[in-house]
């Protein structure tokens, strides 16, 4: 070892004293005489043989590292020698049994034995630098690999690894007293069916059996960090990882997202244990995506129900309101014709009555409460009509497109049973979107074609039972819709358009009108490719009914038939009240279904028509009605609501001779209805 710190220092310093002991013999050359000339002959002979023994050490030095390896080669532990960069120069025969004769590097070697050592290797090598050696206890599957390194040169390193048995009394152990209990680890967990990994208390881990790593990266050996797996806890995940090692958190179970993978996610069961007297944390890792995704979706659906429920009760009661603007509006244009000056005032109320009746109507169509008048549509004749009113809905630059796929097949269209008004109003606010999405010009393309699913089809969290079915989509190739967007795309309120350029309830509606015309409604956009909307209606299988003809009734005389009016809102009784009045119509008020059965105790009261509101407080419409039929059984009944008619449809096919009379309603409409009846 002393020659070996000769180093190219002393080499040079025997070099310079060889040159200067030449130059001394020549001095000793230009004297005279035998004796001047031997002994610089002998000086000389000293002075290279001092050169080469500086040659022979420094080559001694340059392979002491490799001759003290082979006094390992017959030791049972494996053993190797590398360089900085981790790569094998040396192992011995125990390595070569135990990792293989073709591993080039001491990490592969490792990893090909199932462990992971991460970072391990590079820190112990840094502390074997300034340390000069080091030593850390890597878990195996049925034993500790403890692993030590020595500084052997300047970029050298020499590594042993021995196999020690695990300690009989792990199981149970406690780290320190007062601590809570730790798991011990030390049994083979490479092929149990559980992902499961191991953390040091700085976040590195340690160990990834087999699931783990499937689980994490389909099968792919990584080093990796705590915080570099899991996000989405809080606060720093490392702060969770390092209370529980340190025993200050009993740990537990959270859903934790996969780092960088924004729609993966992980349930983490993080334990605290000791293995060859180091602390860390053991983590049990499942997969929770579905979990999270379901919980997503149930989170939106609670979320879009309550906000249907609020839109439909704020619905209602507006529509009370309309009733009896609209209403109280009508009674004064029976006063002023056109000519009197207040008309105009008066028609400009009425106009934007109806204005914010259709609003609410929105409103009423996304929670699927709005009235709907279905029938059995062709929608080829439904599109053939339609179209014309398109087409002057475009601008220059805009062209629109009408093709029915399947036709040349001789595929036609099958019927569907919907509302044609609100369909058309649907596909009038997709293409005029469309419309908008182009503002450079472009073409709208709507397609229809038949389609028959053979099997359950699933997307977008909606599963379209099998069966036949007639598919409209509206195509542009506009800027498109974000795809971070595409999911409130149907929510109430939200729009893409910039502000004072849509109410964001167009989406919406046209969602409440397919679905509770028993449809469905997708939406594929790339940006600045263009958006699609697919809208899928189950084919009509039933036979149409023809509508019953219309059958010449004499006019009612005015002041013919009693009425009892029932209804909560004191400004739409009064509305009503009135307008029926001025028809000649006697009539009874009740603000709620308990004070119209008191009125009809009354034996000698003779009611021809009952008018009633279907949602009050107490009894609702239809509930007192029928109560009231066990002693009038013949009196007929006009049912009013602010909701869809389909909620009261069971209700009413139980009650006979009634009429359903959807709000807000005109003092013309509601005249007209009780006439009709009456007659």
């Amino acid at each position: 070892m002393k020659l070996e710190t000769i180093g190219q220092g002393g080499q040079l310093v025997l070099a310079a004293f060889g040159l200067g002991v030449i130059a001394l013999w020549a001095v000793f050359l230009r004297g005279s005489g035998p004796l001047p000339a031997m002994v610089g002959l002998v000086l000389v002979m000293l002075a290279l043989g001092l050169a080469l023994w500086s040659w022979t050490s420094r080559r001694h030095a340059d392979s002491t590292a490799a001759r003290a390896f082979l006094l390992m080669a017959d030791d049972p532990a494996a053993c190797f020698m590398t360089d900085a960069a981790g790569h094998l120069i040396l192992r011995n025969l125990a390595a070569e049994a135990r990792f293989g004769t073709d591993v080039r590097s001491l990490h592969e070697a490792l990893a090909r034995h199932r462990l992971h050592p991460g970072e391990m290797l590079l820190r112990l090598q840094r502390a074997a630098e300034t340390e000069g050696a080091a030593r850390e206890d890597v878990p195996g599957h049925a034993s500790i690999l403890r692993l030590t390194v020595h500084r052997a040169g300047d970029n050298e390193f020499f590594w042993r690894a021995d196999e020690l048995d695990l300690p009989e009394d792990r199981p149970g152990l406690q780290d320190r007293e007062g601590s809570p209990p730790v798991v011990a680890v030390g049994a083979d967990l490479e092929d149990v069916p559980v992902a499961i990994m191991t953390f040091g208390p700085d976040g590195v881990m340690r160990m990834a059996n087999h699931a783990a790593r499937e689980l994490m990266w389909k099968g792919d050996i990584r080093a990796a960090m705590f915080h570099d797996l899991f996000e989405g806890l809080g606060r720093p995940v490392s702060e969770w990882l390092g209370d529980v090692v340190a025993g200050r958190h009993p740990g537990g179970a959270e859903v934790l997202r996969v780092r960088g993978e924004e729609e993966r996610f992980l349930q983490v069961t993080l334990r605290r244990f000791v293995d060859g007297g180091r602390a860390g944390g053991l983590a049990i890792l499942n997969d929770a995506t579905r979990l999270k995704t379901m919980e997503a979706q149930f989170a939106q659906s609670q979320k879009m129900q309550a906000i249907g429920q609020l839109a439909g009760g704020i619905a209602h009661d507006f529509n009370n309101l309309l009733t009896a603007i609209s209403g109280h509006c009508d009674l004064l244009l029976l006063r002023h014709g056109r000519e009197d000056s207040d008309f105009a005032d008066l028609e400009q109320i009425r106009q934007n009555a109806n204005r914010a009746a259709s609003l609410v109507g929105q409103l009423l169509a996304f929670s699927r409460k709005q009235t709907l008048n279905p029938e059995v549509l062709d929608l080829e004749d439904v599109l053939a009509d339609l179209t014309h009113l398109l087409n002057r809905l475009m601008i220059d630059k805009v062209e629109l497109s009408l093709a029915h796929l399947g036709r040349e097949e001789g595929r036609r269209l099958g019927r569907i049973r919907g509302d044609k008004r609100q369909i058309e109003q649907v596909l009038v606010n997709l293409v005029v979107n469309a419309r908008d999405a182009m503002p450079e010009g472009g073409s709208i393309r709507i397609e229809t074609e038949p389609v028959t699913l053979a099997e359950d089809m699933k997307r977008d969290r909606a599963t379209v039972p099998a069966g036949d079915y007639t598919v409209i989509r509206v195509i542009d190739h506009g800027i498109g819709i974000p795809s971070h967007q595409l999911r409130q795309i149907f929510e109430p309120f939200f729009t893409t358009k910039r502000i004072g350029e849509g109410t964001g309830l167009g989406l919406s509606m046209a969602y409440g009108i397919v679905k509770q015309s028993g449809g469905f409604i997708f939406v594929d956009s790339d940006e600045g490719q263009g958006t699609t909307f697919a809208l899928f209606f189950p084919v009509h299988d039933g036979e149409e009914r023809a509508p019953a003809p219309e059958q010449r009734r004499a006019a009612t005389k005015q002041g013919e038939g009693v009425i009892l009016l029932v209804e909560d809102e004191a400004s739409v009784r009064a509305f009503a009240s009135r307008a029926l009045a001025l028809r000649g119509y006697t009539v009874l008020e009740a603000a709620t279904a308990e004070e119209a059965l008191a009125k009809l105790e009354d034996k000698a009261l003779h009611v021809d028509l009952f008018v009633t509101d279907v949602v009050m407080p107490g009894m609702d419409g239809p509930a007192w009605v029928r109560r009231a039929h066990l002693d009038r059984p013949g009196v007929k009944v006009v049912f009013m609501s602010g909701y869809a008619e389909d909620g009261l449809a069971e209700d009413q096919a139980r009650v006979p001779n009634s009429v359903f009379l959807p709000k807000p309603f005109s003092l013309n409409d509601l005249t007209t209805t009780v006439q009709g009846l009456l007659s």
